[in-house]
């Protein structure tokens, strides 16, 4: 998902569309509230369920310079509720699995949580 979303802002494409699940949708949802991408929308029944994410442009630059993936199957990272910071000055968000669901960095702080990292994204 986060590859997909970095190669069509990187071509200049309006929407890009993602095989839904529940955590995918959660993640969009939060780049939507932190104002990364567009609107979001659900479509398809059952199996042929798709996300489709329209993504953000400011004079002409796309909204997201880049998303690293930082948790992997191969190596999982964990950080406590003391070890969130800011990133990239503040114009970068974590995003978090935490046991309360998907939040991003400050909202995990701000719950007293910590969690798996799953990605950054500036």
């Amino acid at each position: 998902m986060l590859i997909r979303i970095k190669n069509a802002q990187a071509s200049g494409k309006a929407n890009v569309e993602i095989p839904y699940s529940g955590v995918k949708l959660e993640l969009a949802k939060i780049f939507e509230r932190e104002n990364f991408v567009g609107m979001i929308e659900e479509k398809g029944k059952k199996a042929a369920r798709k996300i489709i994410i329209s993504l953000r442009y400011e004079e002409g630059q796309p909204a997201i310079e880049n998303i690293i993936r930082k948790s992997k199957p191969s190596r999982r990272i964990y950080i406590g509720k003391k070890e969130i910071q800011t990133t990239r000055q503040g114009f970068g968000r974590l995003i978090i699995s935490t046991s309360k669901g998907l939040m991003s960095g400050s909202e995990a702080k701000k719950a007293g949580l910590g969690g798996e990292l799953i990605c950054e994204i500036y």
